[in-house]
Order: C-alpha cells, then structure tokens, then sequence
C-alpha cells in the first residue's frame, strides 16, 4: 500500500506525530487513516490538503469543537453547505476583531518605539540621513 507514514506527514505539515495522533482520535480528519500492512497509518495528499486546512484554522484561533464540526459538515458531503458558511462566517468574525485588537496594540507598541528612540536620539530619520 502506497502513501505516507505519519512521520512523513508530521514532517510535511510541521505537527507533531502526537498531534496527528490525536487529531485522528478528535475526528478532525475527513476520512479515517488507512492502516497498511503492518497497521500502521498510511496516509494520503488529500489528508495532507486537510490537515492545512485544519493547520491554518487553528493558527487563527479557531476551536477545535469548530474545526470538528466543520470536519463533520465536510465529511457528510454536499448539501449542508449553509452550516460550513456559517462556521467559517462566525470564525472569520473573530478573526476579524483580533486582526482589530492586535492592529490597536500594534499602534501603542509603535508609539512607544517612537517615544524612545526619541529620548535616545535613535529616531529613524535620522538614521536614513547617517552614511
């Protein structure tokens, strides 16, 4: 049987063989690993396509409830594509007003940056202008 061990699937999308191991055991996988020979989990490109996806949700924040109910609308097939909407919709919402909180840290931070550099004369125009 031909595909990837977990440890090439580990190395590829940069999780963990634990992680993997228990996203297989949360469902978040939309179809189950298959077991070659020997049992051991043999994985495929759809798998990997998968698990970027559920990579990316989670940098952004999503819960892993969300991502395995996205998982289980995705998994039934085509006809629940109001529900999928309406998670990716709510979690875009969030990420959204992160994306807003982190923009007002960002601009605190930047003007304390600015306020030191100008007590310590590291201002950046004034760097642009040394030789």
């Amino acid at each position: 049987m031909s595909g990837l061990s977990i440890g090439q699937v580990a190395e590829r999308t940069g999780l963990s063989v634990h992680t993997l191991r228990f996203y297989e055991r949360e469902g978040l996988l939309t179809q189950p690993v298959r077991r070659g020979v020997a049992g051991h989990r043999v994985y495929d490109e759809d798998d990997i396509g998968w698990l970027d996806v559920c990579i990316r949700l989670r940098a952004s924040g999503m819960p892993l409830t969300d991502i395995r109910r996205y998982t289980e609308l995705v998994r039934a097939g085509q006809g629940n594509e109001v529900e999928r909407l309406e998670v990716l919709r709510a979690h875009r919402e969030r990420v959204l007003a992160q994306m807003h909180d982190l923009d007002e840290c960002l601009k605190l931070i930047t003007e304390k940056v600015a306020v030191y550099e100008g007590r310590l004369g590291l201002r950046d125009d004034l760097r642009e202008c040394a030789p």
